[in-house]
């Protein structure tokens, strides 16, 4: 029986990043250069499908930081999450064993009847009786060869993905309301240790539902004092612009209607 070839062996491409994978996706990234891998399992809470492209931006240690295609966002994966091809590679076949047929056996000689004997002559007058013949050895069949079936070769199990592993858990995220001094409210949203995102413009009376809807009387009492500070702001504003305005209406009267 041939032996059997071993699983993984010859060049058979790897089901996950490698170390020296790794590497080489490291340098590219310090280089400039595009790296790009391909995911072995679908996200749908992402709506990532399995081997969906992604770019590489940065490899730490065993993490690798992706941006996977059609989604706006930098995520870390580990190295049995990634693969260099879109899709899986083959798995070997192993050789399948072959087993010799069994050797048919001799067929049997039957036995050589035996001779009769020959009649002997007594001095008696009377002839003697010549023996009777010996019964003749019925021939004995030579067994049928029994064919016995080859026995199937193991069929290799599937190969099964690693278990994925849980992602990192991302920090926490602070959400800052600000406002100006001419009465322009803003919300900025920051990720953990990353950058703030852009300052995004509100109405006040959003503010001061949302604050409402938190239920803290501290964080609603503040806001209610600068929404009230810059109402009365806006109404002094509206009355010093009337008494001007009244006060252009009396200077125009004073100089009489034009001829």
């Amino acid at each position: 029986m041939p032996p059997r070839s071993r699983s993984g062996a010859g060049s058979a491409t790897p089901e996950h990043l490698t170390a020296e994978n790794l590497e080489t996706l490291s340098a590219a990234v310090a280089e400039g250069k595009r790296a790009t891998v391909y995911l072995r399992e679908a996200t749908p809470s992402l709506g990532i499908e399995a081997g969906c492209s992604a770019k590489v931006l940065s490899v730490e240690g065993n993490t690798v930081v992706i941006r996977p295609k059609g989604v706006n966002d930098e995520l870390p994966f580990e190295a049995e999450e990634l693969r260099l091809t879109r899709k899986a590679p083959e798995p070997v076949k192993q050789a399948r064993p072959v087993k010799s047929a069994p050797a048919r056996p001799a067929a049997a000689k039957p036995p050589a009847p035996a001779a009769p004997k020959a009649p002997t002559i007594a001095p008696a007058p009377a002839a003697a009786k010549a023996p009777a013949p010996a019964p003749a050895v019925p021939r004995t069949a030579a067994p049928a060869p029994v064919s016995v079936p080859a026995s199937p070769a193991p069929v290799p199990a599937p190969s099964t993905p690693a278990s994925r592993r849980a992602k990192k858990v991302p920090g926490g995220v602070s959400v800052t309301i600000h406002a100006g001094a001419d009465n322009d409210w803003t919300v900025t949203v920051t990720h953990g240790a990353k950058r703030p995102g852009k300052a995004v413009p509100v109405t006040p009376d959003a503010v001061d539902r949302a604050m409402r809807e938190l239920g803290d009387d501290v964080a609603l009492e503040a806001v209610q004092s600068v929404i009230s500070a810059a109402r009365e702001a806006a109404e002094q504003r509206i009355a010093a612009l009337s008494k001007e305005l009244e006060d252009a209406r009396r200077a125009l009267e004073a100089l009489g209607a034009t001829p």
